[in-house]
C-alpha cells in the first residue's frame, strides 16, 4: 500500500476522523478512518528487532489493545 502523494513527491494532508479510542482525554492508542476510507493507526511502538521481522524502509509496528479493535469491527458491521 503506497502513501498517496501530490506531483511535487511530498505527502498529502490527511483529514483524520477518530474511529476508536480507549481514553476520554489526552494521547492514547487510536483508530482513526481518513478520507480516502482507509485506516491509521496510533499505538505504541515496537521495534523490528524485538519483532523479530523485517520491515520494508517507510513502515514501522505499533501495539494496541485488542479492545481497541474489536470496538472498530463492531462500528462496521
Amino acid at each position: 500500500m503506497n502513501n498517496a502523494s501530490c506531483e511535487s513527491g511530498k505527502q498529502a494532508p490527511l483529514s483524520l476522523q477518530v474511529v476508536a479510542n480507549r481514553c476520554s482525554a489526552g494521547s492514547c492508542p487510536t483508530i482513526y478512518r481518513t478520507d480516502s476510507g482507509r485506516y491509521v493507526v496510533q499505538g505504541f511502538t515496537v521495534s523490528a528487532e524485538r519483532a523479530g521481522i523485517d520491515l520494508p524502509e517507510g513502515e514501522m509496528l505499533v501495539e494496541i489493545p485488542a479492545e481497541l479493535l474489536r470496538e472498530v469491527l463492531g462500528s462496521l458491521s
